[in-house]
């Protein structure tokens, strides 16, 4: 069997209010459409179409064309409308089959949809049903008196009597490219919506005599779609548990569950501790024994075996090595990397630096565009002073510096190997090796000076 993957994304989604396309809107973190996508692509899909209308161009450039095809559905004429824009790019093999899948129904499992499309043949029809206390809203699946599927009947077009049946249709199906290319050319918008619905490739399928088969996905959650702010928030909700549970299942201790929120990608050890409040975002590698503190927020970071993140910290695209402490209250700001054994301390920021091994920031510092050796102590209220308002500059830092409380250090300035720098010192020229610099002058004022202006690039 070979794959191809329809998702329909080309609703306005009206009833949420916004100016940005319904599939564009997030669950943990990242579009509702780049869920439907990446579990195309877990299928092993040789082929992906996107079907798309509202807001078209920026749902391509956010999406992007990596193994993803577009097409567009210029009018909003139903389901079986926007799978036949699709039918001219699908591979046409004789072995060929289509599953559809939906932009607003960012939870579907891998593993369902492959129990979907076990035993697919060219002579069948499956469709992903689901059973619903409040089935208000859905197509209703009927069944004959074998048990078997009749057809699907719309909520707008049901009866009393079916409005009563209470397993209804995902809108999630598969079958042979050539079956759906034939059924689609038969349908008609007969009906109370004046729509072509997919749904009638159904009753076609069963008048044909061909095998329709109805699967059912267990878990509600997995198919429910959105059409509002309100349902936005309830899959938010239902996607974070999932990942608290995966995280736990792991080796993770969450102190508090459900204040613990995820959005992206982690990669965890074991005997993680978690604390309450905690946000990671993006791509998270956290290895063994870590721990973060409450409040704190990691966001596309790399914490190596030991670290310790204490409260109310922020690090974000940052590498931390090996039995690091940070915070309470530090800043990790992006291209930062720590060597092992290194310390930030409260109220310490970090910005596009290198800090070797066993070196400490403990207090009330900024440390910017620098590179700091091993074993070195930087005393609190160390500044490097790297932007002369118009351009950045290198500070660089040997090891074992002892640098005193309070100093400016007005980069592009070097402190070399072993060197000692005096408190309350405004450091403007490279500092020797194993000797004490230091400058304590009276206030001056530089007459003709001009501010720098920024280089062109």
């Amino acid at each position: 069997m070979r794959l191809s993957v329809v998702i329909l994304a080309a609703g306005q989604g009206t009833r949420m209010r916004s100016q940005l396309p319904k599939v564009l809107h997030a669950v943990g973190g990242q579009p509702m459409l780049a869920h439907t996508v990446a579990v195309a692509r877990e299928l092993g899909a040789e082929q992906i179409i996107v079907v798309y209308g509202h807001g078209g161009e920026q749902v391509r450039q956010v999406i992007g064309s990596d193994h993803v095809e577009w097409v567009v559905q210029r009018e909003q004429l139903g389901t079986g409308h926007a799978v036949q824009q699709a039918i001219p790019k699908l591979h046409h093999g004789a072995d060929q089959v289509v599953l559809v899948l939906y932009g607003d129904v960012p939870l579907v499992r891998s593993q369902t949809l492959r129990r979907l499309l076990d035993g697919q043949t060219n002579n069948s029809l499956s469709i992903l049903t689901t059973l619903q206390d409040n089935p208000t809203g859905y197509g209703r699946i009927v069944r004959n008196d074998d048990n078997n599927v009749a057809k699907i009947v719309e909520e707008k077009d049901a009866d009393a009597q079916t409005k009563k049946i209470n397993e209804i249709n995902t809108g999630i199906l598969c079958t042979a490219v050539p079956e759906i290319t034939r059924w689609l050319d038969k349908i008609d918008n007969n009906n109370q919506q004046q729509e072509f619905y997919l749904t009638d490739c159904v009753e076609l399928a069963v008048n044909e005599g061909k095998s329709v088969q109805a699967k059912i996905c267990e878990d509600p959650n997995e198919v429910m779609g959105v059409n509002t702010r309100v349902q936005l928030a309830q899959l938010e909700a239902i996607y974070q548990s999932r990942k608290r549970e995966e995280l736990m299942l792991e080796g993770v201790s969450l102190r508090d569950p459900e204040s613990v929120y995820v959005e992206g990608n982690l990669e965890v050890g074991n005997d993680i501790v978690i604390e309450p409040n905690v946000l990671l975002r993006g791509r998270v590698t956290i290895e063994d024994n870590v721990t973060i503190g409450m409040n704190s927020v990691i966001i596309n970071t790399r914490i190596a075996k030991g670290a310790i993140i204490h409260p109310h910290s922020h690090i974000e695209d940052a590498s931390i090595g090996r039995g690091c402490q940070i915070g309470p209250f530090a800043r990790v700001r992006p291209n930062t990397e720590l060597g092992d054994e290194v310390k930030l301390g409260n109220f310490v920021e970090v910005k596009k630096s290198k800090i070797g091994g066993g070196s400490k920031v403990n207090h009330l510092s900024y440390i910017g565009d620098a590179t700091i050796g091993e074993e070195t102590n930087i005393g609190a209220g160390t500044i490097c002073c790297n932007y002369d308002g118009a351009n950045k500059h290198q500070t660089i830092i040997g090891n074992n510096v002892f640098i005193g409380s309070d100093v400016q250090l007005v980069a592009p300035v070097t402190v070399a190997d072993g060197a000692t720098i005096g408190a309350g010192s405004t450091i403007t020229r490279d500092a020797p090796a194993n000797k004490l610099t230091l400058s304590r002058s009276k206030q001056t004022t530089v007459e003709n000076w001009q501010r720098p202006t920024k280089k062109g690039k």
